[in-house]
């Protein structure tokens, strides 16, 4: 059964740093792009970072976001990461991680706020 628990969310203020972490189950990790996403109340869940899998790793970054976040893996460990530096209030949101493709049933999400 493939099973994604998000961990690593808090309250910090502005400027602040986290860093969010996926543990995954139930499937070969290593073979799957990753991506993590965040939800805004009311809304849809949205792409913010994505990695490869297999061999070469890729990154992307949404624009509101690059040069603050960094998204890894280890596929010894079957985690990914996203580390978040110089959060902004914007980044209030809660924070989920999937599969790129044959996405897997969401976790329960992290919650990360930004305020003063």
């Amino acid at each position: 059964q493939v099973q994604l628990v998000e961990s690593g969310g808090d309250w910090v203020q502005p400027g602040g740093s986290l860093r969010l972490s996926c543990a995954t189950a139930g499937f070969t990790f290593s073979n799957y792009g990753m991506g993590w996403y965040r939800q805004y109340p009311g809304e849809e869940r949205a792409l913010v970072a994505t990695i490869t899998g297999g061999n070469t790793i890729v990154t992307t970054y949404i624009d509101p976001v690059k040069g603050r976040f960094t998204i890894s893996r280890d596929n010894e460990k079957n985690t990914v990461d996203l580390e978040m530096n110089l959060l902004k209030p914007e980044d209030t949101a809660l924070y989920f991680c999937n599969r790129l493709v044959f996405r897997a049933p969401w976790g329960q999400g992290t919650q990360v706020t930004v305020s003063s």
